[in-house]
């Protein structure tokens, strides 16, 4: 490695390089490939399970309540039950395996950066504050941990929920299904431009709790104390320390607020999308379509 090449911590890569660092994400996982393909399974099982619940209930409302068929009526009961019963355990053991694997991830990061730290030039060092390079092992890798651990099992349960749902709604009427999905581009547009704001924000902040750290580590070391008292800028080195602190919190407010109003209209439209689907019904009834029955109607809005 040569000490001209070297240089401080540097920000994100922008969209051009994204793609090289998602297969340097995914070569973390690589040694637990036996793992996550367990987690896949449990996934995968879970939604098809799921998936089935909207179809009793269907039937429930359409055939066994009106009919007064009272042993099928406890038979799609129990299925029900017995659907919720194993959703509920593939997920505790989704999220027991999923964090074990996280977790290991984690280790193998931090400990290839330590590595890789320790193997660097004394140049970089005395361009990089101790404070920074500490909190990067803190609080970088420690920010990631949600994403290893959680993000990304949810984000294929998630996916794999809106496809098998999306199956079933079609199953159990497509003009519905239709009238579900009309929004949906607004609604990916819309989350795709809270993510890069949050992303802006959440760089930033990583930067001001490295500047925090330095400041800390600098400061209130025994040297660092001893030449603050020496030169009297106890009081000053507050006031620094205060600043940065501030411009945290303001980092910390925007981070949290990043993309609310957005996300609240979105609340409140899927909040309205059951009755657009009542509505949607009794118009095509109207209009001399194929009537659309009670139970398909709360099925589908049950998804």
């Amino acid at each position: 490695m040569h000490p001209d090449r070297e240089s401080a911590w540097q920000a994100p890569a922008d969209a051009k390089e994204q793609p090289r660092q998602v297969r340097r994400i995914l070569r973390l996982f690589r040694p637990y490939r036996g793992r996550l393909a367990v987690v896949g399974l449990l996934v995968g099982a879970a939604s098809l399970v799921s998936v089935a619940t909207p179809f009793l209930l269907k039937e429930i409302l359409d055939v066994a309540i009106p009919e007064g068929r009272t042993g099928l009526l406890s038979l799609l009961a129990l299925g029900m039950i017995l659907g919720a019963v194993l959703t509920s355990v593939f997920g505790v053991l989704q999220t027991l395996i999923s964090t074990t694997v996280g977790q290991r991830v984690m280790h193998d990061l931090r400990t290839a950066v330590y590595g890789r730290l320790q193997r660097m030039s004394l140049a970089f060092f005395t361009r990089t504050r101790t404070g920074e390079v500490q909190s990067r092992i803190a609080n970088d890798i420690g920010g990631m941990q949600a994403t290893v651990t959680s993000t990304a099992t949810s984000l294929v349960s998630n996916l794999t929920s809106v496809v098998a749902t999306i199956v079933a709604m079609v199953v159990l009427d497509w003009r519905l299904t239709v009238v579900s999905l009309l929004l949906l581009p607004v609604f990916v547009w819309i989350s795709r431009r809270v993510g890069r704001e949050r992303r802006k924000i959440t760089t930033q902040r990583q930067k001001q709790m490295a500047a925090m750290a330095a400041t800390v580590t600098e400061s209130l070391s025994v040297s660092g104390i001893l030449l603050g008292r020496t030169m009297g800028r106890s009081d000053s080195l507050t006031r620094a320390f205060a600043d940065e602190s501030e411009g945290l919190v303001d980092l910390e407010v925007r981070s949290n607020m990043a993309g609310r109003w957005r996300m609240a209209v979105i609340t409140i439209v899927m909040a309205a999308m059951p009755a657009g689907h009542y509505w949607a019904a009794r118009l095509a009834h109207q209009h001399g379509g194929p009537g659309v029955s009670h139970g398909t109607n709360v099925a589908v809005v049950s998804r």
